[in-house]
C-alpha cells in the first residue's frame, strides 16, 4: 500500500478509537459491529480492528457490496456503524429513506476518478460520445461536477452545490453532445468496454484493478468536500456525548 493511502488507514484508525470506545461502553455484548464496503474501505479497517484490538475493543467488520445496504443494516439495528459514504450521499439517504443517522467524525478521501479504455483525456472525448455515472443523487452529482470542472459540461446556476443535486436535466451546456448513462455504483467498472468513459467511486475502481492516479484520466483534486464518515445512529451520538 503506498505512503498515502497508509496514511488514510492511520486517520481512519485514530478517528474510529475516539468514536467506538463511547458505543463499546453501551454495546450489548461488546463487540462493535461496522458495514462497509468491499475493496479499499475493507481493507482500511482490517487495520482499524487491529488498532481497536490494542485498545480492548472488539470491533467486527461486516462487508457489503453496494452504497445501499449498510444504512438500512445501520438504521435497523443490525450494526453499531458503518464506514463507507460522504455526507451528500448521507444526506440522500435521510432525506430519500427517514434513517436517523448521523455523522459521528470523518475519516479521509478518496478521489473520484473518470476511467476510459478508449481514450487518454476527456478532451477527446468524441461528439456523441457515451459517458456513464452513477445513478445515485449525491455520486451522480459528484461526478457532474468533476466534468463540468474538466470543460465536458456546463451546469445550471446553482445546480450541484449547497445540496442541490444536479442531474442530467441541469446540464445547460453540452458541446459534444455526451450521452450520460446512469447505471449503479458497482456496475460502472464493467461498463468501460462498452461507453466511451465512466466516472467511477474509487473503491469500485480498486476492486476493477483500476488504479486512480494512474488510470483515471480525470480525478477529483484535494479540495474535494467529499471526506468519507463513520456513520452512527443519532441515539448513539447522543449518548457518547453524555
Amino acid at each position: 500500500m503506498q505512503r498515502r493511502n497508509l496514511l488514510k488507514v492511520v486517520i481512519a484508525a485514530a478517528a474510529s478509537a475516539a468514536v467506538f470506545t463511547s458505543l463499546a461502553a453501551h454495546a450489548d455484548d461488546k463487540v462493535i459491529k461496522v458495514g462497509t464496503i468491499a475493496g479499499l474501505d475493507a481493507q482500511i479497517w482490517q487495520v482499524v480492528q487491529k488498532v481497536a484490538k490494542r485498545e480492548g475493543l472488539n470491533v467486527k467488520v461486516i462487508e457489503f457490496n453496494d452504497y445501499v445496504q449498510p444504512n438500512a443494516a445501520l438504521d435497523a439495528g443490525d450494526l453499531d456503524a458503518n464506514s463507507f459514504q460522504h455526507q451528500p450521499y448521507l444526506d440522500s439517504q435521510i432525506k430519500q429513506r427517514g434513517y436517523k443517522i448521523v455523522n459521528a467524525d470523518l475519516t479521509y478521501i478518496s478521489p473520484f476518478g473518470v476511467y476510459s479504455k478508449k481514450l487518454k483525456s476527456l478532451k477527446d472525448l468524441p461528439q456523441g460520445a457515451k459517458v456513464a455515472v452513477p445513478n445515485d443523487p449525491s455520486n451522480e452529482n459528484r461526478a457532474l461536477l468533476l466534468q463540468q470542472s474538466q470543460g465536458v459540461i456546463k451546469l445550471k446556476a446553482g445546480a450541484g452545490n449547497n445540496g442541490n443535486n444536479a442531474t442530467p436535466l441541469h446540464v445547460a451546456d453540452n458541446p459534444k453532445k455526451i450521452k450520460l448513462v446512469e447505471l449503479d455504483a458497482a456496475q460502472l467498472p464493467r461498463t468501460l468496454t462498452d461507453v466511451d468513459a465512466a466516472a467511477i467511486n474509487t473503491n469500485f475502481a480498486l476492486a476493477a484493478g483500476l488504479q486512480p492516479t494512474k488510470d483515471a484520466i480525470a480525478l477529483e483534486d484535494v479540495h474535494s468536500p467529499y471526506a468519507n464518515l463513520i456513520a452512527v445512529r443519532a441515539k448513539d451520538k447522543r449518548i457518547s456525548r453524555g
